[in-house]
């Protein structure tokens, strides 16, 4: 009797543990998708199909590196660069090496660009994509290093380089040492220039802060996929700071296009057969 008691009011647990779901298993749960502009609902499979824009309103979805370039170079023409370059800790940052490696387990990649080269349409070219999925595309000393690299291939093959860009900036946690990349590209985006070879940089929403300010901004031929938030400072940033109320679309990329500072906003479908004309006409002219 005593221990049927005891039984009885002994203190329960409110809660229960359920197993973490894995990155495949919400990928397989992952069969609808809700569109961040219209709120339709979009089937995964037909979304993929459409290169993962909105079938309604034209929203473009973020892209991994992984598929970017399976959609814009032809198929098994890339070759990867420097894949054994991966993040070092340079300040002690506390938690940073459990985020890089959280960020590396998610995404396939050891840092936040893939860089290598590949054919788009035929016409050769070094290529680097930055995933945002992978510390929001923030650039620290590696993806500075890997972009260096890149530049010094295209300068040795005469090749174009094309970069799409889509990066939160520069990565606060290497300090200093990611704000010096801003110079280390834009450094050697200007010897690219000096040898007179094609740089066409691509901008992705989003692309701001320390990348927008440096190497995103260098190209010969600058353009942005519709929609893409471009800029340096946040928005709340800027208005408090000029103490005026911006405009709605401000810092998008057709804000940026009707005030001079791309050339082109082309849709993702039409990407690819945009980049493969530019080279062709780059490549008649010599």
């Amino acid at each position: 009797m005593r221990r049927l008691f005891k039984d009885i009011w002994r203190k329960h647990h409110r809660y229960i543990t359920v197993k973490p779901e894995t990155l495949e298993e919400k990928k397989k749960e992952q069969l609808w998708l809700k569109c961040p502009k219209c709120g339709e609902l979009l089937y995964a499979r037909e979304l993929m199909k459409n290169l993962k824009v909105c079938r309604k309103c034209g929203y473009h979805f973020r892209l991994t590196a992984f598929e970017r370039i399976a959609i814009t170079l032809d198929e098994g023409s890339f070759e990867e660069f420097d894949s054994d370059l991966g993040p070092v800790d340079p300040l002690g940052f506390p938690g940073y090496p459990e985020k890089v490696a959280c960020a590396q387990q998610a995404t396939g990649l050891k840092e936040a660009i893939l860089t290598g080269s590949g054919t788009i349409e035929g016409w050769s070219v070094v290529i680097g994509v930055l995933d945002p999925n992978f510390i929001m595309g923030s650039m620290g000393c590696v993806v500075g290093e890997k972009i260096s690299r890149l530049v010094e291939r295209a300068i040795e093959r005469r090749v174009p380089l094309v970069i799409f860009s889509a990066s939160g900036g520069a990565r606060m946690q290497e300090g200093v040492f990611s704000l010096m990349q801003m110079a280390k590209t834009s450094a050697a985006i200007s010897r690219l220039h000096d040898q007179r070879i094609l740089y066409i940089s691509v901008l992705t929403d989003p692309t701001t802060g320390g990348v927008a300010a440096s190497f995103a901004a260098l190209g010969d031929i600058v353009i942005a996929e519709p929609g893409a938030l471009i800029g340096f400072a946040g928005r709340r940033v800027t208005e408090q700071t000029l103490r005026e109320k911006l405009p709605p679309h401000f810092q998008t990329a057709e804000f940026c296009f009707e005030h001079g500072f791309l050339d082109l906003v082309v849709p993702r479908q039409e990407m690819r057969r945009t980049l493969a004309h530019i080279l062709a006409l780059h490549s008649e002219r010599g």
